[in-house]
C-alpha cells in the first residue's frame, strides 16, 4: 500500500510593520496623529471665521480646566465664537466636551422615567424653578436641578437661594442622591466636580459681554443637563424687554438650536417660548423673590407666576413630547395651553410640597422659620431692613426692568450692587414699588450680616 502523501511546511509569513495593514507589509512609518494647535492658533482659527474640530474644542476646554488657559484668551476665545458662531457640530462638540469636563452623575435604575429637570434663559423676577421643582417633586419625579447664577441683568436661582442665611448650593453627588431620596428634588451648582468648565466659562461671559452667544448659552444649558442624565428637559426660552433677548426671532433661533444639540446628545429636549416685558410676578430681588416663591408653593401669588409654572410643569410631566409653549401676542390673551393634571393647576400639590419643606436637608444654622413659618409673614429668615417708595410717570417706566435686574443682585452673590440710587425707580404707574435691604449671602449666620436690594409692589 502506498504511504500517504504529506503536505510540505509552509513557509513562514512575512513580518508586518505595526500600523501597516496592507498585505504587502510596511513601506514607511505609521501616520501619527496631527499636534494640538496652540490656543493662540485656536482664536485666530475662529476669529477668521475658521471651524473648530472636536479635538480643537477638546483642547480649548482642557486648557480652561487645568489653568493653562489665560483669562485673556478665554475672554478672547468667547468673542471670537460670540462674533463668528458656531455651526450644529461644533456646538455639539463644545457640550459634550463641558459636560465631560467633570462628573457623571449616576442614578438607580428604578429612576430612569422619572427623571426630569426645566432650565430657563434667564429674565427680571424670574423664580420659576423655585417653585416648579418641589411642585414636580410633590407629584412624584425626581429633579436634580444644576442651576446657574446671574448673566447680565438677570437673577440667578443660586442666588435666589443663597438669601436665605446659612443655604449651601454646593452638593456632592452622593448628597444629591440623599436629597432625592429624601425629598425628590434638589437645587445645586456646578462645582468642581460637576460641570467645571462651565463654572469658568460662565463666570467669564458675565463680564466679556458674550451672554447673548447662542452656542454658548446652548453649551452651558445643556452640559449641565446632559450630567443628570435626564429623561425629559424643558427649557423656558424668554424673550422681550426683561429676558436676554429682546427679540421673539432670536428666541425662537436659540430654541430650534436647543432642540436640535439635545438631539445630537441623545436628549430629549423641549423648548417653550414666553414673553417677557415685563418682571415676572409682582417680586424683583433675591430674598423678595423667594418668599413670592413660598406663597406661589401656597396656592397663592401672582397669576402670571401660577399660570408659567402650571403650563411648564405640564410639558415636563408629559416626558417632553411636542411641547411647544406659543407667546401670547401684544396685548392679548394667553393662547390655550393643554389642561394640567388637577393636582397641579388646584394647587393641591401645595401640601405635599410644603411637608416637603422641613424634610430637607438643612445644613447647620438654617433659621427655623423657613421649616416651618408661613410663607408672606415677614419672618421667613430674611429680615428687612429700610423701605424707600416713590412713583414716577410712564415716561420713566421705558428700559426699567433690564436696569431692576442690574442692580438687584445681593453683595453676598458674585455681583454687586453699585447703583443704590436706582432702587428708587419704578416701571408702572399702577404699582408703587418698595426697595428694602434684605439679609442674603452664602453663610450668613445671623441678620445684619449682608445686604442687598430689592422690589415688592405695593398698590
Amino acid at each position: 500500500m502506498a504511504a500517504p502523501a504529506t503536505s510540505a511546511p509552509s513557509a513562514p509569513p512575512a513580518p508586518v510593520a505595526p500600523g501597516d495593514l496592507s498585505e504587502g507589509g510596511s513601506r514607511g512609518p505609521p501616520d501619527l496623529p496631527p499636534e494640538p494647535k496652540q490656543l493662540p492658533e485656536l482664536i485666530r482659527l475662529k476669529r477668521d471665521g475658521g471651524r473648530l474640530s472636536d479635538v480643537d474644542i477638546r483642547g480649548f476646554v482642557r486648557a480652561v480646566v487645568d489653568g493653562s488657559a489665560h483669562g485673556a484668551q478665554i475672554g478672547a476665545m468667547l468673542m471670537a465664537i460670540r462674533l463668528r458662531g458656531m455651526d450644529l457640530e461644533e456646538t455639539v462638540a463644545l457640550t459634550r466636551a463641558l459636560a465631560t469636563s467633570g462628573q457623571q452623575l449616576e442614578w438607580p435604575e428604578a429612576w430612569r422615567s422619572q427623571l426630569v429637570d426645566k432650565h430657563s434663559t434667564g429674565g427680571v423676577g424670574d423664580k420659576v424653578s423655585l417653585v416648579l421643582a418641589p411642585a414636580l417633586a410633590a407629584c412624584g419625579c425626581k429633579v436634580p436641578m444644576i442651576s446657574g447664577r446671574g448673566l447680565g441683568h438677570t437673577g440667578g436661582t443660586l442666588d435666589k437661594l443663597e438669601s436665605i442665611p446659612g443655604f449651601t448650593v454646593i452638593q456632592s453627588p452622593e448628597q444629591m442622591q440623599g436629597l432625592l431620596e429624601q425629598v425628590g428634588c434638589c437645587i445645586v451648582g456646578q462645582s468642581k466636580k460637576l460641570v467645571p468648565a462651565d463654572g469658568i466659562l460662565y463666570e467669564a461671559r458675565d463680564v466679556t459681554a458674550t451672554v447673548d452667544s447662542l452656542p454658548l448659552i446652548t453649551a452651558s444649558i445643556l452640559s449641565k443637563k446632559v450630567v443628570e442624565s435626564l429623561s425629559a428637559l424643558v427649557v423656558d426660552v424668554k424673550f422681550g424687554g426683561a429676558a436676554v433677548f429682546p427679540s421673539q426671532a432670536q428666541a425662537r433661533e436659540l430654541a430650534e438650536v436647543l432642540v436640535g444639540v439635545g438631539a445630537g446628545l441623545g436628549l430629549r429636549v423641549a423648548a417653550a417660548l414666553t414673553a417677557m416685558n415685563n418682571p415676572l410676578g409682582r417680586s424683583v430681588g433675591h430674598s423678595l423673590e423667594v418668599e413670592e416663591a413660598l406663597l406661589c408653593m401656597d396656592g397663592a401669588g401672582p397669576p402670571d407666576l401660577r399660570d408659567l409654572v402650571t403650563r411648564l410643569g405640564e410639558g415636563t410631566g408629559r416626558g417632553v413630547g411636542a411641547y411647544a409653549s406659543e407667546p401670547a401676542p401684544p396685548g392679548g390673551p394667553a393662547p390655550a395651553s393643554p389642561k394640567p393634571p388637577p393636582r397641579r393647576q388646584e394647587g393641591s400639590c401645595s401640601g405635599s410640597a410644603d411637608r416637603r419643606r422641613p424634610r430637607t436637608k438643612a445644613p447647620p444654622g438654617w433659621p427655623r422659620p423657613w421649616t416651618t413659618a408661613q410663607p408672606g409673614t415677614g419672618s421667613s429668615g430674611c429680615s428687612r431692613g429700610r423701605a424707600w417708595t416713590r412713583a414716577w410717570p410712564e415716561p420713566y417706566a421705558l428700559g426699567l426692568p433690564r436696569s431692576a435686574g442690574s442692580c438687584c443682585p445681593a453683595p453676598g452673590s458674585r455681583r454687586s450692587c453699585t447703583r443704590p440710587e436706582t432702587a428708587r425707580w419704578s416701571w408702572s404707574r399702577r404699582y408703587r414699588w418698595r426697595a428694602c435691604c434684605t439679609n442674603s449671602g452664602p453663610g450668613a449666620a445671623a441678620p445684619g450680616s449682608h445686604s442687598g436690594r430689592g422690589w415688592a409692589p405695593r398698590c
